[in-house]
């Protein structure tokens, strides 16, 4: 459970603080569809990355985190 709330919580930080979206899509994925790629950069903090499964990576798309599960919350700004 503690490795899961670590996971969970490196990967919001990279979400919503050291993770400027490239390559986002203008329209919302259809419903049932999938994600638009997003690279997004790796944390700074060299364990966050060990943690990640990001060693060596400056940059890395959602399917590259080595984990069973990840919790990806999207806010809409309008």
């Amino acid at each position: 459970m503690k490795r899961f709330l670590k996971l969970l919580f490196a990967a919001a930080t990279c979400l919503l603080l050291c993770a400027p979206l490239s390559g986002a899509t203008v329209q919302a994925p259809a419903v049932d569809g999938t994600l638009p790629e997003i690279v997004l950069d790796a944390p700074a903090d060299p364990e966050l990355r060990q943690y990640l499964g990001l060693i060596g990576k400056q940059t890395f798309a959602i399917p590259e985190i080595k984990a069973e599960v990840v919790l990806i919350e999207i806010f809409s700004m309008y």
